[in-house]
């Protein structure tokens, strides 16, 4: 929030006399897209070291939580921040440590390639998730054979491809929020139903994702995340919480910014 002030004030000081605070947000909103679409969609495996670089050498609080980070995971895979990174980063790890570590591949399969019946059962119309599901069902079925995440990568970067993935995993978290509304109804602020929750928070692209989420979508796919949560907290540590909180390790793990998610290797 700091940063986005220090650009408003910066760009307040340069504008043409009469530019309006409106104009000026808007060109911050640009600003904000021209610098995510300068990173790939899901970057390559760096050293944790990495994330060093992007805070201030003298800023004890982070550099303090890197170090902690860098005695649990050795590398991280950094993904694009557009609002989309949390289902961007879930599904990529996911079907990465599936290539590595086939014992899963055929529940997982099984749960993607019947999740549209569940879909349609609940009210959302076969014709528009169709495509979107039948892609991910073939990026899915596209891992039982791989050597290596070189193709799945490919995938994950080209922007169609991604974003149809994405989609339907926005999708899959609406229909089982929508399901268990007498449940999640309870994790909603601000007096809406859990269906406009859905229309407005969770299905449109390029908004971020919370702890309610991350609940509905680890429940639809059966698959256990570790969130590492690394903010301006005091401590010097950075703390995990599981999805779901049952005991069972982690398929895998996620590094969480303020509004933005990577991928963390140990």
């Amino acid at each position: 929030m700091a940063e986005s002030n220090e650009t408003k004030n910066e760009l307040q000081a340069t504008a043409e006399p009469g530019v309006t605070d409106e104009a000026i947000l808007a060109q911050m909103e640009q600003i904000k897209t021209e610098i995510a679409e300068a990173k790939p969609l899901v970057g390559g495996v760096e050293d944790i070291g990495v994330l060093g670089s992007e805070y201030d050498s003298h800023d004890k609080v982070y550099q303090q939580k890197i170090e902690h980070l860098k005695s649990k995971y050795e590398k991280i895979r950094r993904i694009r921040p557009d609002g989309n990174c949390f289902f961007r980063a879930v599904s990529f790890a996911y079907l990465e440590r599936l290539i590595h570590d086939t014992s899963d591949y055929s529940r997982f399969a099984s749960v993607v390639k019947q999740s549209k019946d569940g879909l349609v059962a609940l009210g959302f119309p076969a014709f528009t998730i169709e495509d979107f599901h039948e892609l991910f069902v073939e990026v899915v079925e596209s891992v039982e054979t791989a050597t290596d995440v070189s193709d799945l990568l490919s995938k994950f970067c080209d922007q169609s491809t991604a974003d149809y993935v994405v989609v339907y995993l926005r999708l899959l978290t609406s229909g089982k929020l929508q399901e268990k509304a007498d449940f999640f109804i309870h994790f909603i602020d601000g007096g809406q139903t859990v269906k406009d929750f859905c229309n407005q928070e969770v299905e449109p692209m390029a908004k971020e994702s919370d702890h309610i989420h991350i609940i509905a979508l680890t429940e639809a796919l059966g698959i256990h995340v570790r969130v590492e949560y690394m903010d301006r907290g005091e401590g010097g540590t950075v703390n995990h919480h599981d999805f779901p909180e049952d005991g069972s390790p982690p398929h895998i793990c996620l590094l969480y910014r303020p509004g933005h998610y990577d991928i963390l290797y140990n």
